[in-house]
């Protein structure tokens, strides 16, 4: 069985006012189109940048023109790879087209990544050059005489350039006698390589093409389709898959986007007042939990009208979900006729609420006019998702990688079932396996996600071994997701079959390098992290007794005798906690989120209890089932 996308009459007609970006050959040839047709529009505001500015379509047009040519004039050539390691900014987008214009790919990564990880990026994808966010990052990196000597130039796009390294301005300046400049390469040539971990830990380049990004600037009108000059704000990283593809997509339609921070985000929301947003569940998260401490703040009795508001809004909004079976499992027809019911009876306090309240809580929350708030980079919580619905803002979550460009299927304003991933994008087909055998499985059986399409890549930069473990000769892309397609063609994602760990905020974190951290400590036999679409990394620690005590105590903590029955003794837990991330924070090019939230001791893992096989890998689907408990219990579930 094979799911694929089957456009609906609103789509179709989404698509055909988008026809402009079908007939594109590269992205970069948008630029003149928008100049031509929304050339006085706002198309890109920073106003929290190191320089803030403010750019319309024609203005922004002239300035990539500027940067092709003066990428020329610095000698790059077709088919050049040139690393960029900046934040999100309008230069940013400027460097990034530049380079598309002058035939060239970017190899993208945020300055704020680990040092080793850049230099890694930059000799893995053989860059010809390299454009940086300021003069600290330049030092940081540290490049040797041999790597600098490999280098046409360094490119810094803001601040007071470094020695030997070219400014904005002066660069700009430099393409001034160059003619105008314009690739010839078509759709299948390569736009961007992006990078993602791979089971060991060794980041993977992943080389996107022309045609594969443009098929997300063409696809996402069947989900989000906003009129010229509409405020978008762009949050999330801009070299991140899901934001370069959200914000190619939204400035194509004439959008006018202001790029914000976490930081700032909570004043720029009602200052905004974006139609649209990409965004990933932590956010959220924090939405609503800022609503929570605000209600906390408020009388008693104010704080029990509230919530009981917010209770039925949330039921009847359920209850209309089952009357349109928009739920995971599906409902029968007494079920329908009961939520029909309750759906009534629910109805008056509703829609007082609706009329009177939750308007003024979107405004705070989201600035009052967000029509679609697009997450992906992990799955939306169900209380977070139900508090969203219940005050209005209907949550349209994605499911992509950074392999498939990202986007592979959304929920849609008019098909949006609660725990899905969404239906395909345009000419996307989904395929479920069972895991061991590859057979294909009917609809709500459980497998291995394959995905097919125009946005999925060609294979992993250099590693012809990685790319035919994932890409077979037919195309289809294993996604190392485990999931299921339901009878209407929707996608619901069930688990990982890779090690994979995203959290909430949309970090994805290789678990094997952090393990080996910590089990190379003598007072952990066996560790397995957890934390898939949490906040924050846990780990399930099978403990050395007689050692683990013993380092207690030497803590000036007397451990109680039996090491086991979790909630167990907070106090080690604590010290434990506290001892993992100690050795996680040693590591080389260690990162802020590779850290643990809390630990819990379980029995051991092996090939007897199933837990192992007889490889001696864990059996990570079957550890979660086991101690599914004490996870819950990490988390405050």
């Amino acid at each position: 069985m094979t799911a694929s996308w089957t456009p609906t009459a609103l789509e179709q007609t989404a698509l055909r006012r988008h026809r402009h970006v079908q007939a594109l050959e590269r992205v970069d040839a948008i630029w003149p189109w928008l100049a031509d047709h929304h050339g006085g529009v706002m198309a890109l505001d920073a106003p929290h940048a190191a320089h803030p500015e403010r750019c319309s379509f024609g203005e922004l047009a002239d300035l990539i023109a500027a940067a092709a040519a003066a990428f020329r004039c610095q000698g790059l050539r077709e088919g050049d790879v040139v690393a960029l390691f900046a934040e999100n900014s309008p230069r940013w987008l400027v460097a990034d087209q530049g380079l598309m214009r002058a035939g060239a790919a970017d190899a993208v990564r945020g300055a704020s990544a680990p040092v080793e990880e850049l230099r890694y990026i930059l000799s893995d994808c053989s860059a010809a050059a390299l454009v940086i966010q300021n003069a600290a990052l330049w030092h940081s990196l540290d490049l040797s005489v041999q790597q600098r000597a490999g280098l046409r130039f360094v490119l810094q796009l803001e601040g007071e350039p470094a020695e030997g390294v070219m400014g904005w301005e002066a660069f700009l300046r430099s393409g001034a006698a160059e003619a105008e400049v314009h690739s010839q390469g078509g759709r299948d040539s390569v736009a961007t390589v992006l990078y993602t971990s791979g089971t060991t830990g060794q980041p993977k380049g992943v080389p996107l093409t022309h045609g594969n990004l443009l098929h997300q600037m063409r696809s996402l009108a069947c989900v989000a389709h906003p009129e010229p000059g509409s405020p978008v704000l762009s949050v999330l990283p801009i070299w991140h898959a899901y934001e370069r593809s959200a914000s190619y997509y939204f400035l194509s339609c004439g959008c006018s986007q202001t790029y914000t921070t976490i930081k700032q985000l909570k004043k720029d929301l009602p200052r905004v007042r974006p139609i649209a947003m990409a965004t990933v569940p932590r956010l959220w998260e924090a939405v609503q939990a800022g609503f929570e401490d605000v209600l906390k703040t408020f009388p008693s009795s104010r704080q029990r009208l509230l919530r009981w508001a917010l209770a039925n809004s949330a039921a009847q909004r359920n209850a209309i979900r089952r009357v349109r079976n928009l739920l995971l499992e599906p409902v029968s027809l007494s079920g329908r006729i009961t939520a029909v019911l309750e759906a009534v009876l629910r109805w008056p306090p509703h829609a007082l609420a609706a009329g009177l309240i939750w308007p003024k809580l979107r405004r705070q929350l989201s600035g009052g006019r967000l029509a679609y708030p697009i997450s992906g980079g992990g799955a939306i919580a169900p209380h977070i998702d139900a508090f969203f619905e219940a005050v209005g803002i209907e949550l349209l979550v994605g499911y992509g990688l950074t392999e498939t460009s990202p986007v592979v299927s959304c929920r849609r304003p008019w098909r949006n079932i609660r725990g899905s991933s969404g239906l395909p994008m345009p000419d996307t087909e989904f395929r479920i396996v069972e895991p061991e055998t590859g057979s294909q499985l009917g609809f709500r059986q459980r497998g291995r996600v394959l995905v097919r399409g125009p946005q999925v890549m060609h294979g992993y930069l250099g590693k012809p071994d990685a790319s035919a473990r994932v890409l077979d000769a037919d195309g289809w892309f294993d996604t190392g997701d485990l999931g299921m397609v339901l009878p209407d063609g929707s996608v619901a994602l069930t688990g990982r079959a890779k090690d994979t760990i995203v959290l909430s905020s949309g970090e994805n974190i290789e678990p094997g390098p952090l393990e080996e951290a910590l089990v190379a400590s003598p007072l952990i036999e066996q560790v397995m992290l957890v934390g898939q679409d949490e906040r924050q990394l846990g780990a399930l620690i099978v403990p050395r007794p007689e050692v683990i005590m013993s380092w207690a105590r030497s803590q000036g903590h007397t451990p109680a005798a039996d090491l086991g029955g979790q909630p167990g003794d907070p106090a080690l837990l604590k010290l434990l906690m506290r001892e993992c991330n100690t050795l996680l924070r040693q590591r080389t090019g260690s990162r802020g989120d590779e850290r643990l939230a809390g630990v819990a001791l379980v029995d051991p893992f092996s090939i007897e209890n199933g837990l192992l096989t007889q490889t001696l890998k864990q059996r990570r689907d079957r550890i979660t089932t086991r101690d599914q408990r004490l996870i819950d219990a990490l988390y405050g579930r």
